[in-house]
């Protein structure tokens, strides 16, 4: 008996992005994920400019839906004024953090053994 041939269908994070709330907490993960990789953010840009129509995010930003498909796409390399206008488009924000620090010692810097200090007369 011949095994019956089983068909998978391709993921496509669009199809899961029903709400502000999910695209959000999306872009947040991608940013975070992406570290230097632009290609990245710029593919997940795509991702929510599917699921919210990209016809619509053409209209809204002025460019053409084939030239959005090209710069959002995972080898795409928009500008930033690309992206800026889509995230405009989309009703989102960009903000910038500070990374958290690892906890600095309070100890005073030591100086290397044999090194003397050395004092400098000022004339007053």
């Amino acid at each position: 008996m011949a095994r019956k041939k089983e068909e998978f269908s391709r993921y496509d994070a669009a199809d899961n992005l029903k709400t502000d709330e999910d695209a959000a907490t999306y872009l947040e993960a991608c940013m975070d994920e992406a570290g230097d990789d632009a290609a990245y953010v710029a593919a997940a840009l795509g991702d929510v400019a599917r699921a919210r129509g990209m016809g619509k995010i053409a209209k809204d930003t002025g460019l053409t839906r084939a030239g959005l498909y090209k710069a959002l796409s995972a080898d795409g390399n928009p500008s930033l004024g690309t992206v800026l206008k889509v995230v405009k488009a989309l009703g989102i924000r960009l903000t910038v953090h500070r990374p958290k620090l690892a906890k600095r010692s309070t100890r005073p810097l030591r100086r290397p053994r044999g090194q003397a200090v050395r004092a400098t007369a000022r004339a007053t």
